[in-house]
């Protein structure tokens, strides 16, 4: 299971705030959860993922801001599920804990964690913080083209609806490294996967499932 736990950095806004950004990550990201994106305790938002794409897309859509800090976690989670993610637990959890916490210590507040540790997770960390490094440094002007690429128009399109012309926008497109980000998506999504894939066993809650009341009496009759 890939747990994503995300803390904002500063705490002295609105709540209004982390309720929209629940609400848009449930909206682009909702046929991908496995649960609903939800505020959990204080400033935190967590998500539980289908998969390393989701995963990605997640983590790019909460670091663009620079006000959270990501934890990416792997490993179990205690089957069923609960009703909601702040009824699931599992070491997938724990290992997101341990890396929001330890994001919060670096440049670019991302960190990755995985019950049990493997070699993979430090080499996903690396990888996605180069990439993040390059979304920090990209200029509004540069957001500008992504943005619009990424909803499917072409850079000619882009400069005609921005109103520059198309080698402006080719300027902006290299500047703001675009290729690299496209080019890096996809083998950071299979990371993620195979890490997920390496050292996730779903663990079964094998208690006994407690009978509610109204059943139990007729079972009695």
């Amino acid at each position: 299971m890939i747990v994503i736990i995300a803390d904002r950095v500063d705490s002295r806004g609105s709540d209004d705030f982390i309720a929209a950004v629940v609400q848009s990550l449930n909206s682009q990201l909702g046929g991908h959860l496995l649960l609903p994106a939800d505020r959990t305790a204080g400033d935190e938002i967590q998500l539980l993922v289908d998969g390393g794409q989701t995963a990605v897309d997640a983590l790019l859509l909460l670091t663009r801001s620079g006000r959270w800090s990501v934890g990416l976690g792997v490993g179990d989670a205690r089957q069923p599920l609960g009703a909601s993610i702040r009824e699931s637990t599992g070491e997938a959890f724990a290992a997101a804990r341990s890396a929001v916490e330890r994001a919060k210590k670096k440049g670019t507040r991302f960190a990755v964690g995985a019950v049990p540790r493997h070699p993979l997770a430090p080499d996903l960390e690396a990888l996605a913080d180069l990439l993040l490094v390059i979304r920090g440094r990209r200029s509004e002007q540069g957001w500008e083209v992504r943005d619009l690429v990424a909803r499917g128009l072409t850079q000619a399109e882009a400069a005609s609806r921005i109103g520059i012309t198309p080698q402006s926008a080719s300027k902006r497109a290299r500047a703001a490294d675009l290729r690299t980000e496209d080019a890096a998506i996809g083998p950071l999504s299979r990371l993620v996967g195979t890490l997920d894939a390496t050292v996730s066993t779903p663990v079964i809650d094998t208690r006994p499932v407690r009978m509610p009341r109204a059943m139990a009496n007729e079972q009695d009759s």
